[in-house]
């Protein structure tokens, strides 16, 4: 016996992923529900790479009573209007956008991580899913913190186009393209050029010089791993399509070695290390694609403080990042809270 699954924003590039990866894991489905906006209505989306088509349905006119679960993947302000009423239905929303990732009544899940937190799910029927940077940060800091315990983390991202929806990708394409043919560059989705360029800005700035970007993983890091972390971020977009990299920097409160941590991290959920001191023994974005894993590389002591390391770390920020942590929440609820059968 499976569920009654919703895949909300299903035509974009993380709703498609959450279509592919419910697939992927055979997550129990009896049956599945894709959702957009009303311009979408009535075109098809596959489910995976099964061949079985789904018909897209208006959002704006669906009910929600009797579906289990909702994958939400369709940004903060439609979501403040539709997240709601499918909880108020009975359906469980787990929720890709920034709109509840702080509300203390919404847990911000990280299975890897957290996964006692999926608990307090009922206070709201709603489930947040953290930043796609954060999401893959957490889950390489969280079995080194449980070792050595962390104080501080000093991270700068190297985040993919894709992680601004298919419009960054477009740019990029285009922009690259204009550049090899000689045709004028245009500047829509991003502040400046993206193609041959990196860009020190997320999303939009705050009081204090920092981009809401950078406090989003400050402010999660600390909700879903230990408050007590202090976090200071550099968030850049680089004109890669699907990856994302952090360089991160750990200073811990106990002694740890490099050669601890990657005995930690060899066995550690989610992580997948790949750490040779040589040419070519790590992992870029663009190996990372399609895969689930959290990839961690170049693990080495930081002789700078008493106790601390810096690594390298890459993940499919359309899958860690978005679509396969949604869907691995679904898979905690279930195990936890929803059980068929």
């Amino acid at each position: 016996m499976g569920y009654r699954v919703v895949v909300a924003g299903a035509t974009g590039n993380v709703g498609r992923e959450m279509l592919n990866i419910l697939a992927e894991r055979e997550f129990p489905i009896d049956e599945i529900a894709a959702l957009a906006s009303g311009r979408s209505h009535g075109i098809e989306v596959e489910y995976g790479e099964t061949g079985r088509m789904i018909k897209v349905q208006n959002i704006e006119h669906f009910d929600f009573t009797g579906w289990d679960i909702a994958l939400f993947a369709i940004g903060s302000t439609p979501t403040k209007v539709y997240a709601p009423k499918a909880a108020a239905a009975g359906c469980v929303v787990i929720d890709n956008s920034s709109l509840y990732r702080m509300d203390p009544d919404v847990p911000l899940i990280v299975p890897e991580v957290n996964p006692d937190a999926i608990d307090g799910y009922k206070a709201r029927n709603i489930i947040a899913n953290p930043n796609c940077s954060t999401a893959q940060m957490v889950v390489a800091l969280k079995p080194l913190h449980d070792a050595a315990k962390i104080k501080r983390v000093v991270v700068a991202t190297y985040q993919s186009v894709s992680g601004a929806g298919k419009e960054g990708m477009d740019e990029l394409f285009e922009q690259s393209r204009a550049i090899f043919v000689g045709d004028s560059v245009e500047v829509r989705k991003f502040t400046k050029q993206i193609a041959f360029n990196v860009i020190p800005h997320i999303d939009s700035f705050l009081d204090d010089g920092s981009t809401k970007e950078e406090w989003k993983m400050v402010a999660e890091t600390k909700k879903i791993l230990d408050s007590k972390i202090k976090v200071t971020a550099t968030c850049v977009r680089v004109p890669v399509f699907v990856g994302h990299s952090e360089a991160i920097n750990i200073e811990f409160e106990n002694e740890i070695s490099a050669k601890q941590a990657q005995d930690i991290l060899r066995e550690a959920p989610g992580v997948m290390l790949i750490d040779k001191r040589e040419d070519a023994g790590y992992v870029t974005p663009i190996e990372c694609v399609g895969d689930y894993a959290t990839f961690v590389s170049r693990v080495r002591e930081d002789p700078t403080v008493d106790s601390g390391l810096s690594l390298w770390c890459v993940s499919d920020n359309l899958r860690k990042g978005a679509a396969l942590n949604a869907v691995q929440i679904a898979e905690l609820l279930g195990r936890r809270h929803l059980k068929k059968g």
